[in-house]
């Protein structure tokens, strides 16, 4: 390979932009699955607080 083919390479992948794009994709789905996981976290914390609170309204005798 000539220097002046290494040199066309390299521009060439500098330039292309497709690799960047697959990385942004990868970075958003990462960011949406850390979103819902924190999000179903929460709900599950909240229905097991209304869960128990029923449970304890509906038989105050017995442990939940």
């Amino acid at each position: 390979m000539t220097l002046q083919t290494i040199k066309a390479s390299v521009l060439k992948f500098v330039k292309d932009e497709n690799g960047l794009t697959i990385v942004e994709y990868a970075v958003a789905g990462g960011l949406i699955t850390v979103a819902v996981a924190a999000m179903f976290l929460k709900l599950g914390g909240e229905v097991n607080t209304h869960i128990t609170s029923l449970c304890k309204a509906a038989n105050s005798n017995v442990a939940c």
